[in-house]
């Protein structure tokens, strides 16, 4: 017998709705389709049957860096363009940590602050 990810989540301060509409941006995946503003909870599923993300209201502020963070690897895009389309959304950046061969990654945070990596796509 052994143990299976159900959820990754990712506690929020604001509404996880706004958070997880983020997210659900950012990734393509809908938000459940009960989900809506003023929530105490938001959640993503994952088509393809791996962990959901799950956005839960807390009331204490983020304070450290993150144990644990997501690393996006884009589809159909570079990494460049990747970062570009998160910071739209309204990511921020905190460090590229691009080299010169194209390895590396860009961490960015979500708008609670949740840092995240973005690694070279498919594209470069």
């Amino acid at each position: 017998m052994y143990a299976t990810v159900h959820s990754i989540t990712i506690d929020c301060t604001g509404d996880p709705y706004d958070v997880g509409l983020f997210w659900s941006q950012l990734l393509g995946r809908p938000l459940a389709d009960d989900d809506k503003p003023g929530d105490p909870e938001a959640i993503i599923e994952d088509p393809a049957g791996g962990p959901r993300l799950l956005f839960v209201r807390v009331p204490e502020a983020k304070s450290v860096k993150n144990r644990l963070h997501l690393d996006l690897k884009p589809q159909g895009r570079t990494r460049a363009e990747e970062v570009e389309r998160a910071l739209a959304l309204g990511a921020r950046l905190i460090a590229d940590h691009t080299r010169p061969d194209g390895g590396g990654w860009v961490l960015l945070s979500d708008p609670e602050g949740n840092e995240f990596c973005v690694e070279r796509g498919d594209l470069g």
